[in-house]
């Protein structure tokens, strides 16, 4: 199994900035990583390479050696060991994940895989001594979230970077945050969090398993299910066993930035009531759980309401526009990746009032830059990368609370302190899940 590894001392000094926008924005100093040649750039690992992932790893090549691809689905891993712009033929490929964490000349891994396999290689990623970039939701359950948060603690000397690239976007979403937090739209009064509805569809017909797929594998810590091929791959974000639908799919982006804004994403922080009442599902459900196997199950019509402190009412919703709209005693904005308006920004309300200085500081005193050169940098600097796991645990609290309370047509309490449902033996069965034999995850 993967093992500590203290051999590698980063070098924190400074970094010289590059002229072009392609390449990092600094350079590596010598000797920095276990790779010792070609200006002694980061060795990286690829933890699954299907489309998103593949994306990824195109990125990551900017900045250091694509040494191994790993994945599931042959295919996958082979297209990426020959993409000309991650493996370019040279990577290793593997089915078996523990296998890239076992070289100890991988200084960092990319985990790309479906959300229910997170948690479990990103923490014996951090175990094997890797840097860690991982994509949203980064975790299936409240427990993973402070499982990930405890492993985090344990190994600070590594980075562990979150993929919400929504917290790199200067002129939207964190213009937003900065109006917010400066209160410039007053006193918050309500955040409506527009994530849309998860597709509906179904029933699936049970299929052959590909011949490259190891469907077993795949699965993971989730219930062994006979093949469909809307359960696998980019469609696995349907099925409340492997995700948590769009709570989990946009809500880890915008709940996010909701929860930035308001400074509600620190610890013992987050929603203390969340009313699921009236929330639609594709398929019949009994006890939280859906009654059929063959259809997605995830929520296709809702809106949940989070009560914060200070009356604060965090609407996610599947109603409306996909963005976020934040409403004050003084104004109200609305944002999403295509634009940022209302009133306060037709008058330029924050002219003058959203400087470099305020970019840096959301940015954690880093300068502003793209999303994977913040996570380098941090490498190469130490400090916590712009999206970092503790605060992005929180939101995912919210968004897991959310899904409880849908699947359970109800209110429930929540102790963000205590971490726990209040009341409700049922709901706090959620809290965690049984894991399939031969899955389980480390606790650090």
């Amino acid at each position: 199994m993967p093992h500590q590894n203290t051999r590698r001392d980063f070098i924190k000094t400074s970094a010289a900035a590059a002229a072009a926008s392609s390449v990092p924005y600094f350079s590596w100093s010598p000797k920095a990583f276990a790779n010792q040649d070609a200006n002694d750039k980061p060795n990286i690992g690829c933890i699954g390479v299907g489309s998103m992932g593949s994306g990824d790893a195109r990125a990551h090549a900017r900045f250091g050696n694509i040494v191994a691809v790993c994945d599931v689905d042959e295919r996958h891993a082979l297209r990426a060991k020959n993409d000309g712009n991650i493996g370019r033929g040279q990577a290793d490929a593997y089915e078996d994940y523990r296998k890239v964490l076992d070289r100890d000349d991988i200084d960092v891994v990319s985990v790309v895989t479906p959300d229910h396999w997170h948690v479990k290689i990103a923490i014996e990623a951090l175990e094997a001594g890797k840097h860690v970039f991982c994509q949203k939701p980064l975790t299936l359950t409240l427990e993973e979230n402070q499982l990930i948060r405890r492993a985090c603690e344990k190994h600070k000397d590594k980075i562990f970077f979150v993929g919400t690239q929504q917290r790199s976007d200067r002129g939207r979403w964190l213009r937003a945050v900065n109006m917010v937090q400066k209160g410039l739209l007053g006193d918050i009064q309500k955040v409506t969090v527009g994530i849309n509805g998860s597709p509906t569809g179904g029933p699936f017909e049970v299929v052959d398993v590909p011949k490259e797929l190891n469907w077993e594998m795949w699965q993971g810590q989730a219930p062994l299910e006979e093949y469909r091929q809307r359960r696998c791959h980019y469609e696995f974000r349907w099925w409340y066993e492997y995700s948590g639908g769009k709570f989990t799919d946009w809500g880890a982006h915008h709940v996010d930035i909701a929860q930035w804004a308001l400074s509600q994403n620190g610890p013992g922080q987050g929603p203390t009531e969340i009313d699921g009442r009236g929330c639609e599902h594709p398929v019949e459900y009994k006890d939280g759980y859906a009654t059929v196997k063959d259809s997605y199950n995830t929520s296709h019509r809702f809106s949940v309401k989070c009560k914060f402190p200070g009356d604060v009412v965090v609407d996610v919703t599947s109603q409306g526009d996909n963005g976020v709209t934040f409403e004050g005693t003084e104004g109200r904005i609305f944002v999403n990746r295509g634009k940022i308006v209302g009133k306060p920004i037709e008058e330029n309300w924050d002219e003058g009032k959203f400087t470099q200085e305020d970019v840096e500081r959301l940015y954690k005193d880093k300068p502003h830059e793209g999303h994977k050169n913040n996570f380098y940098r941090c490498i190469r600097e130490g400090g916590l990368p712009v999206s970092d796991a503790f605060s992005h645990v929180q939101a995912m609290a919210t968004c897991h609370l959310s899904a409880i309370a849908a699947r359970l047509d109800r209110v429930i309490k929540w102790d963000p302190e205590k971490e726990v449902i209040i009341g409700d033996d049922e709901a706090q069965s959620f809290f965690a899940r049984d894991r399939r034999e031969g899955y389980d995850i480390l606790k650090v």
